[in-house]
């Protein structure tokens, strides 16, 4: 299976040249899969909520979505990638992966960052897993990386590779922790985050870059630059992810002890 990463710098407001833009480092390539970044076609740092609604797109209804769709059906492929989503009971962060046959899946961001919280909605639908070119593919945001539950989640549900829009600003932080939650679960995970800077609401926001592609040993597979544009395809096994054996005698999923992990708080 092919993955493809892509690393943008979108202007806010400007969906069309953010689109265009991705989609012309896309054109570049060939991958089963791309991974795009966290609030990809719109920009990032929302002031008020009118820009949000002005910016947010039904899925799976929205332009974005559908010109995703579009390219996935002339170059047969799938791709994922994060979007402000306008519902009828509100906004939410989200992130949509299509296919040549269309919409496959959204996810809505369960854990949501800094001033996220004042224009959206946290996520109301459990982590969820689909098929994808022989691969079990699991969606998280951003974030959701400092919560080693949400990958767990996907590792329980059979995930080989989760991928990982985002808008990462703790330098190195998301790539240190995804490279653990690849390790620790023994799946491969494609992060694509941003780059450039944006300053709308008196303090400015830099995007660290570095998105990656990460082995089930939680070996880097590739990793792209802190602030470049760019985009790579590598090439991953998802049956590696389906060994989830450490030595001869333990087994990363197996040897988990669930009964013992609630906490009795009246102790």
């Amino acid at each position: 299976m092919r993955v493809g990463i892509v690393q943008t710098d979108p202007v806010f407001g400007e969906r069309r040249r953010n689109v265009d833009a991705a989609l012309a480092m896309m054109e570049a390539y060939s991958a089963d899969l791309w991974v795009l970044p966290e609030f990809f076609a719109s920009g990032y740092q929302f002031v008020d909520a009118r820009e949000v609604s002005g910016l947010a797109e039904p899925i799976p209804d929205g332009p974005t979505t559908q010109e995703l769709i579009t390219f996935c059906r002339a170059h047969d492929c799938h791709a994922v990638g994060g979007l402000p989503e306008a519902s009828p009971n509100g906004m939410y962060n989200s992130a949509v992966l299509v296919g040549p046959a269309g919409c496959v899946a959204s996810y809505r961001k369960i854990h949501l960052f800094g001033l996220e919280k004042r224009f959206f909605l946290p996520g109301d639908r459990p982590f969820a897993t689909c098929d994808v070119s022989g691969a079990r593919v699991g969606i998280m945001i951003c974030f959701d990386h400092v919560f080693p539950e949400s990958a767990r989640s996907l590792a329980l549900l059979g995930a080989d590779l989760i991928v990982h829009p985002s808008n990462l600003v703790l330098p190195g932080l998301g790539q240190r922790t995804m490279a653990v939650r690849a390790f620790e679960n023994g799946v491969f995970a494609a992060t694509a985050n941003r780059v450039g800077s944006e300053a709308r609401s008196g303090k400015e926001l830099r995007y660290t870059g570095e998105s990656q592609v990460v082995g089930p040993d939680g070996a880097v597979l590739v990793r792209l630059s802190p602030n470049r544009t760019e985009a790579a395809v590598v090439e991953i096994d998802p049956s590696k992810a389906r060994d989830k054996s450490l030595t001869s005698h333990n087994d990363k999923l197996a040897d988990r002890r669930p009964q013992l992990y609630t906490l009795d708080l009246t102790a």
